[in-house]
């Protein structure tokens, strides 16, 4: 028999589970409390919790401060970064052409206990001023669109609220009115109806406050949180002043302008399967839950508040997209794929990622999870079933937990074995 030489690039391997990296800042949940956590333990039983550890994020990709390892000894690279770089024809033509060889998109699980900063992320153009300007502060040129889906009750700060509650807000609470001033509320109230007008009004009134002298929005804040706590303990009701989030907020970032970004961004309640997409210049936290994320590879974040670290007030204010919306407009809906009806798709307005649900029902025994014309990494949320492909060369065992890689234009073939269907996530970049 002559064997004939292989085309450089050419791997018989193209599906293969990952081992992720996990993220133990301080804000994550701590223990089994956190899903990240539950997953890890789900995916590799001699893994080893500690009970007093955050685990607030699992990273899967290849991005270079968490690049996954690869869990098939025939695999001679370590890492999914170097198998990329050696065979990047497993990304698919569109995206290793667009993306120059690189996977386009970092895939997470974020478990939230306490805030996250209030921030924004820049579009490609600031990016690239930015990272130019201040590289220690701005890493990468690039963009960082996310999307964040509920896994659990998760609780956010998404864009600007309509304007008549933030008005509303200005009025019932005297302290937060303190820090924007009397000129820049006037004018936002005047300019109701004018979309124009609204957004310069808005960015007025939101930049006034944020670049209050410490010691003004401290002597406020200390007041505002003395008040409502007096209150609330003479069985008045505090709502209007958003009190419970401000107080939650509060104890956990003492003396922070972002305690009174409350009252100038949406608060979201999202329930599993629900998602919020974070396009450039979105103000945005996330306060609490668990979520998949999915984002562009960038580390490039403009923070304003609930933070210990650098916070760059004049970037935020300038860039932001001032343009109030009530919350539920900004949901971004899940749509069910035409080709399989278990999947649903998160699809955003950006070529570098797309999310999408699989949903495989008690009654299915046998499912498929078709190809597409790009790599994709694949994450089992509840369930379990024994996978087979012909890119594997041997069968994979999936269970809650699970992380696959899947080359462009390769299937994965499950039987399912958990009684109560499969429940799964898969991110790719569907150009």
């Amino acid at each position: 028999m002559i064997c004939l030489p292989r085309s450089p690039g050419w791997s018989p391997y193209k599906v293969f589970p990952l081992s992720c990296a996990v993220q133990n800042y301080a804000w994550g949940k701590v223990g089994l409390d956190s899903e990240v956590a539950k997953l890890v333990v789900g995916g590799d039983t001699s893994a080893v919790i500690e009970a007093d550890k955050h685990y607030a994020e699992l990273w899967m990709g290849a991005h270079p401060k968490g690049d996954a390892l690869i869990k098939d000894n025939r695999i001679a690279q370590r890492t999914l970064g170097q198998w990329i770089a050696d065979y990047p024809a497993c990304l698919g033509s569109k995206v290793k052409d667009t993306f120059q060889g690189q996977l386009p998109f970092l895939f997470k699980v974020l478990s939230v206990n306490t805030a996250l900063s209030i921030q924004a992320h820049p579009n490609r153009e600031l990016a690239g001023r930015l990272h130019a300007q201040f590289p220690e502060h701005y890493p990468d040129n690039n963009h960082k669109p996310e999307m964040a889906v509920a896994l659990t009750h998760f609780e956010g700060l998404c864009g600007f609220r309509p304007v008549e509650e933030i008005i509303g807000f200005l009025k019932s609470v005297p302290e937060f009115h303190a820090l924007v001033g009397n000129e820049a509320a006037e004018e936002l109230l005047s300019s109701i109806g004018e979309e124009g007008r609204t957004s310069l009004a808005l960015k007025k009134c939101f930049t006034r406050m944020m670049n209050c002298e410490k010691k003004v929005f401290v002597d406020q804040l200390n007041m505002l949180v003395k008040r409502v706590t007096e209150e609330a303990a003479a069985g008045k009701d505090t709502s209007g002043s958003n009190s419970e989030l401000l107080l939650r907020l509060h104890s956990q970032y003492p003396g922070d302008i972002g305690c009174f970004s409350i009252y100038f961004l949406n608060r979201m309640v999202l329930e599993p399967g629900d998602a919020m997409f974070l396009g450039a210049n979105e103000p945005h936290a996330y306060l609490n839950g668990d979520c998949i994320e999915c984002m562009a590879c960038s580390d490039n974040t403009v923070r304003a508040g609930l933070t210990p670290k650098f916070i760059d007030v004049n970037t935020l204010c300038e860039m932001l997209n001032y343009s109030p919306a009530p919350a539920s407009a900004k949901i971004f809906p899940s749509i069910q794929d035409p080709s399989d009806p278990f999947v649903y798709l998160y699809d955003p307005p950006v070529p570098d990622f797309t999310v999408m649900r699989i949903q495989v029902p008690a009654s299915v025994r046998q499912y498929t999870v078709a190809p597409v014309d790009c790599a994709g990494i694949l994450l089992v949320i509840e369930g379990e079933a024994t996978g087979t492909s012909a890119a594997a060369l041997s069968d994979i065992t999936l269970s809650r937990g699970t992380v696959l890689f899947i080359s462009a234009n390769e299937s994965v073939s499950l039987h399912v074995t958990s009684p109560s269907g499969m429940t799964m996530y898969r991110a790719c970049s569907l150009l």
